[in-house]
């Protein structure tokens, strides 16, 4: 008897609460109201993917700095932005003063727009919890490029449904759930043809429009520019956090049809910026050789993966997974500190066979791609050097076919070239989802070399430690999952197919007069805290080799490496003597106080010289860091009066700006 009344009081409420409801949504400002509602529920998924986001992609954030509040309020403000912009003709439609719209046909409509667009942000952001483990950025529109020529997208995306099954149906019950909040205007139809159902929806748009403005640009203020990415940055303490700030379809939206390169004024004419900083250069007369070069660009090789480079991890008990390329490091020159340009596949051949590092966007998708182009084939090759490019790939996938021959490459061989050779499997030997597998392309590669001219440059980009992270399955016993990172069985698969390339090379003629220079080209699948740093997701090894010993063997702690550094160090090994424009030093000529290394991470520039890791945000150094000592960057010393920050500052200030204006100026050629 006592517990009757409160339910019944209970259901009264409930009823109250429906009443007043539908009573609002069938008033003339019922659709105003319906917007702000829906547009409530759109921003709420918004902040629950970005909750997901991070939660994925924990082991990258979780040592950042507390202030996850000033994320989440910069948070707001880009999802905001993505909301006014993706949900714009919906608002149109809903508060458009016109009563004849004010039916069940037009509001069905509007309910499936809403839906439908915020369906696919919702998954824009969902993927990127994937995609972000791979690049350590949010996707801009430049994806739609890179991905342009690849005719395999509809078995990677299945693959990725298969395995981030939760993901999807997280994306299904987010969708139910949004179908089931949605509010529909009710506003009654004695009232759509007064006066006062006209007045209520204009002042309703008038009301809107300072709100969809605002959300658009990030505030109202006179002082406000549209924000962008690169805004991001104000609300973390590292590059790498802006991705929890921002959201996909913000980042995609914002970049699309944009100019990437914008030429800065740091310096007031070319002659004081040529002074402090350029790309020319005019190498002396030296001895000159004519070794035949090899570049291996091995996929995801990062060096947390190689022991002999971790000597000090887990009190130098830390094996790594490639005991081939440790041997072949106790024969080489390496460096104890050797980076990335970029942290995509498409970013590492225009810096290493090019020495065109990635700033802002990868070279290959911007304009600045039809610009006259230089490399290492084509400067061979006006020394007699025959060349080849070899990448196990669908002929033209990810424009590699297309660089290789805009820098001179005369020959191109990929997977159709392999399909038609009668000595191997063809597509028997396909992996599925790339390329063929590291081993028997190696092996074709090694053959087609020995049928080149000598001297000739050689390039070959493999593909096997790629994700989804499978070997043969012939090696499915011998290569397993180690330390929970499923890419470890697939680099040691890929060291066994380096060792076997470099057995059956050893018995040719060739051999011995060859430069092999083996890089790889990003990191992926990081797990120890020393490379999950701005700096240490773009440690990779670069490993210069001669099986004659003309290259001392040694390991350099004295010099910064970078991918740009490759194609100048092997034309000074080379004694290469005409002039030529690079964006990177030569590390066997070159003073190792003046060696240096350059990324571009989530708008920050990076620029590693010395005992200095220096960020720059295009306008003012945000970090500064002792990276030697302090390995996990957790001393910030920007701003604190060091005095190299000015002349790091400025040094990195004309790198843009050179890099800036002759992107735009099509000056990557010397002379030009």
């Amino acid at each position: 008897m006592h517990d009757e009344k409160p339910i019944d009081g209970d259901i009264i409420m409930i009823k109250k609460f429906k009443e007043l409801k539908n009573k609002i949504l069938s008033s003339p400002f019922g659709p105003l109201v319906a917007v702000l509602c829906n547009l409530f529920t759109a921003m709420a998924v918004y902040m629950l993917a970005r909750l997901v986001f991070v939660a994925v992609n924990w082991d990258v954030f979780s040592s950042s700095p507390a202030r996850w509040a000033e994320v989440v309020k910069g948070g707001l403000m880009f999802d905001a932005s993505a909301v006014m912009y993706t949900l714009a003709l919906y608002l149109v439609l809903v508060l458009l003063p016109l009563h004849w719209k004010e039916t069940d046909g037009w509001q069905r409509f509007a309910r499936w727009l809403w839906l439908t667009v915020s369906g696919i942000t919702l998954t824009m952001n969902l993927m990127d919890c994937v995609y972000f483990r791979y690049t350590n950025r949010r996707t801009t529109s430049t994806v739609f490029s890179e991905f342009g020529n690849e005719d395999n997208l509809a078995g990677i995306i299945g693959t990725e449904l298969v395995h981030h099954w939760y993901l999807v149906l997280l994306a299904a019950a987010v969708l139910w759930l949004m179908w089931k909040m949605y509010v529909t205007p009710r506003v009654r139809r004695e009232r759509l043809r007064k006066g006062r159902y006209y007045v209520a929806m204009t002042l309703s748009l008038v009301a809107m429009a300072p709100l969809v403005v605002g959300g658009m640009r990030g505030g109202l203020a006179h002082a406000v520019r549209p924000i962008t990415v690169s805004n991001a940055n104000q609300y973390v303490d590292r590059p790498i956090d802006a991705a929890m700030v921002l959201n996909t379809p913000f980042s995609i939206l914002r970049t699309l049809g944009k100019n990437v390169y914008e030429v800065p004024h740091f310096f007031a004419n070319e002659s004081e910026l040529a002074a402090v900083y350029t790309p020319e250069r005019h190498p002396a007369a030296s001895e000159k050789r004519r070794h035949n070069v090899v570049i291996l660009i091995v996929e995801s090789y990062s060096k947390e993966f190689i022991g002999s480079m971790n000597r000090d991890l887990d009190g130098g008990r830390y094996r790594g997974f490639t005991p081939f390329v440790d041997s072949l490091a106790e024969h080489s020159l390496t460096f104890r500190y050797s980076y990335a340009n970029g942290r995509k596949s498409i970013d590492a051949m225009p810096s290493t066979l090019s020495s065109i590092p990635m700033m802002v966007e990868p070279f290959f998708l911007t304009p600045a791609s039809m610009n006259h182009l230089s490399g290492i084939a084509r400067l061979l090759g006006g020394e007699g050097y025959q060349s080849a490019f070899f990448h196990g790939a669908q002929n033209g996938s990810m424009g590699f076919q297309a660089f290789a021959r805009a820098t001179g490459y005369q020959a191109y061989y990929g997977r159709d070239e392999y399909n038609a050779d009668p000595a191997f499997h063809g597509d028997a030997d396909y992996d599925g989802m790339w390329a063929i597998w590291d081993e028997p392309f190696l092996q074709f590669t090694e053959k087609r070399i020995n049928t080149m001219r000598q001297p000739f440059v050689a390039t070959v980009f493999t593909a096997s430690s790629h994700h989804p992270f499978r070997v043969p399955e012939k090696y499915a016993g011998v290569f397993k999952d180690e330390d929970d990172q499923p890419i470890h069985k697939c680099v040691r698969y890929t060291d066994m197919a380096l060792r076997r390339f470099f057995e059956s090379a050893s018995r040719e003629p060739w051999y011995n007069n060859t430069l092999f220079v083996l890089v790889a080209d990003h990191t992926n699948q990081l797990s120890r805290d020393e490379y999950l740093t701005d700096l240490g997701i773009y440690e990779v090894p670069i490993i210069f080799y001669t099986p004659d010993g003309s290259i001392e063997a040694a390991c350099r702690d004295d010099v910064i490496a970078q991918q740009a550094s490759i194609l100048p160090t092997i034309l000074g090994y080379l004694g290469y003597d005409k002039p030529y424009v690079a964006f990177g030093c030569d590390l066997l000529h070159d003073d190792p106080a003046d060696t240096w290394a350059f990324s571009y991470n989530n708008g920050s520039y990076q620029l590693v010289k010395g005992d200095w890791f220096l960020q720059f945000d295009g306008s003012k150094t945000t970090g500064l860091y002792r990276f030697k000592s302090d390995r996990l960057l957790r001393h910030n010393l920007a701003g604190r009066g060091v005095d190299e920050q000015k002349s790091l500052e400025r040094q990195l200030k004309a790198l843009i700006q050179q890099y800036m204006s002759r992107m735009t100026g099509d000056r990557l050629v010397y002379g030009r």
